[in-house]
């Protein structure tokens, strides 16, 4: 598997390609220093599977890469990656076609889930960066009632077994009901499901 990232900034590229290097198959990682590098660099290589970028770069800048990665490839993920926290940007981004955005300072984990979740074909926004990107309450009225439950008790800070415990469940099925709320919620892990839900005025 193959990933471009895309940064004008040489060691947060190399930062970056590090950390992706950890995913499963040890993916190869070419890197750009500019949206007209990086749309060369997908332009000889068909089978890059997803994109990095940052949004405020020197040269062809962040939200025209997107759209013309989107115009080459629409169907590429596109996670962008950068130090801007303003919930306008990540609007942007998300208009103009990305998968998702990460602020840098997140950490190496919620990076590598989040570049997961985008590879398969879902989208990510951190809830505590865009709180207009959490569901809406309408949106949890979709849960059943036994994942609002594991969503009440996941919300106190139980972990699966003790939520499997509580509700007479095996762990298994705990684990595929907190996926599938993941899901619902655009999250990538427990902290960001509680904000998430919160968000959306959850109380159980």
């Amino acid at each position: 598997m193959k990933l471009l990232v895309i940064d004008d900034h040489p060691v947060v590229r190399e930062g970056l390609a590090m950390v992706l290097r950890q995913l499963d198959g040890a993916p190869e990682v070419l890197e750009a220093s500019d949206g007209e590098q990086g749309l060369a660099l997908l332009a000889r290589h068909a089978d890059v599977r997803g994109v990095l970028v940052d949004l405020r770069m020197a040269g062809l800048a962040g939200l025209p890469t997107i759209a013309r990665l989107r115009a080459l490839r629409p169907e590429l993920p596109v996670l962008v990656v950068s130090a801007s926290e303003d919930p306008a940007d990540v609007r942007r981004a998300m208009a103009a076609g990305a998968s998702g955005y990460l602020p840098k300072s997140a950490g190496r984990a919620t990076l590598l889930a989040a570049v997961q979740l985008v590879l398969a074909g879902e989208r990510y926004v951190p809830p505590l960066l865009l709180q207009e990107a959490a569901p809406t309450p309408a949106a949890l009225t979709g849960l059943t009632p036994r994942q609002l439950e594991v969503l009440g008790l996941l919300c106190q800070g139980h972990a699966n077994r003790e939520i499997g415990l509580a509700l007479g469940m095996h762990e298994k099925t705990v684990k595929a009901h907190v996926s599938a709320l993941f899901k619902v919620l655009g999250v990538v892990n427990r902290t960001q499901a509680v904000e998430a839900a919160r968000c959306a005025g959850f109380s159980g």
